[in-house]
């Protein structure tokens, strides 16, 4: 995890990445900027997206008003911010660098050429039961959806989205099916599984973990790469050591992302980047970062650009492979010009690309 001395200390290396004459950004912003979040209230996302325009404001004095636009795993809002002009008045508060719009057919721009990417934190995957569930760890769920296939039921934050991608793979691997029941969001999707509606939660710990403390929850497994021990003693236990076949893929889980319009005029790329790079240093960020188990991990210029390609080929070969629990249709690597994912790293970069701000 970043600190936030380490943060502050790679300020000016972060601010480089978009370089622009400070000057030209004068007089910006002369309006309250809008932060668009992808998913709905209460998530991860929303979660992340509303403590950093709280702290970019009072970094920068700025007026930012955050609104959800969910739907689509992401491309309702990601569509509407596109649509905007791109004064930096408008961002896009997204999860996973918008990995799932392209691979599902709603856009065809690479999101490395449209967008630039300041990425925060990341989070770790988790299932988990009401206490009275007769599920008591996760082998109980592999044994009872061997044993009827297709009937335990878990919630996802959307069809194609995040966690739908992660139950997708853990399932892969313990050799099982699932009934996968997508809700609006991860709070939603947690609500479910603590209401009874489907038989497990699927989310991310830190949407669990405030159930789990008060006694609500249990966790059946967490995406990272040891397991978790609470304060109050309780053990997250990490699916690594339940399905160890996982363990090289570990950690698992969403990014959090601030996204802004690649062709925003750089000089206020610089300050949106300035800006954000404060409010991840901030004490109430790194407090919320903790208290929620977020992995703090800014990136931003082509080490952005780079995740974002690379999880985008990850999951269109994920998706491709599992084409018949996305329920439509998906593009695959090859149709989106990217490598698989073994051969990422002597891809990247693509032929053509140019890193932001130059």
């Amino acid at each position: 995890m970043q600190t936030r001395r380490d943060i502050l200390a790679g300020l000016g290396a972060a601010a480089t990445l978009t370089i622009a004459p400070r000057a030209g950004a004068q007089g910006w912003p002369g309006q309250p900027i809008t932060l668009v979040v992808m998913y709905g209230q209460g998530g991860g996302t929303d979660t992340i997206m509303r403590t950093l325009a709280a702290e970019m404001a009072a970094a920068k004095g700025w007026t930012i008003n955050v609104v959800n636009k969910p739907g689509a795993v992401g491309a309702v809002a990601t569509e509407y911010v596109a649509g905007r002009e791109a004064d930096g008045h408008v961002l896009l508060g997204a999860a996973n660098f918008n990995k799932f719009v392209r691979v599902m057919g709603h856009v065809d721009a690479k999101p490395w050429e449209q967008w630039s990417y300041l990425q925060a934190a990341s989070a770790l995957g988790s299932w988990a039961v009401p206490v009275d569930s007769p599920f008591e760890t996760l082998q109980d769920v592999i044994d009872a959806a061997r044993a009827e296939p297709g009937r335990i039921a878990i919630s996802t934050s959307g069809t194609g989205g995040v966690w739908h991608e992660l139950a997708l793979i853990v399932a892969d691997a313990a050799g099982i099916e699932l009934a996968y029941v997508p809700y609006k969001g991860g709070k939603a999707a947690t609500l479910a599984g603590l209401q009874g509606e489907v038989d497990v939660a699927g989310g991310g710990v830190h949407e669990h973990v405030d159930l789990i403390r008060a006694g609500q929850l249990r966790c059946l497994q967490q995406m990272g790469t040891e397991d978790i021990v609470l304060d109050d003693g309780q053990v997250l236990p990490s699916v690594g050591g339940l399905l160890p076949s996982l363990a090289p893929l570990l950690p698992l889980g969403p990014q959090y992302n601030l996204v802004l319009r690649r062709d925003t005029p750089p000089a206020v790329m610089a300050e949106i980047e300035e800006a954000f790079a404060a409010a991840v240093a901030s004490d109430a960020f790194q407090q919320i970062a903790a208290s929620k188990y977020f992995n703090v991990e800014m990136l931003t210029g082509e080490a952005a650009d780079r995740r974002a390609a690379q999880l985008e080929a990850i999951t269109a070969a994920t998706f491709t492979k599992y084409a018949d629990k996305i329920g439509a249709p998906v593009r695959s690597p090859a149709e989106l010009d990217l490598p698989e994912p073994a051969a990422f790293d002597g891809w990247w970069p693509p032929q053509g690309y140019t890193p932001p701000g130059t």
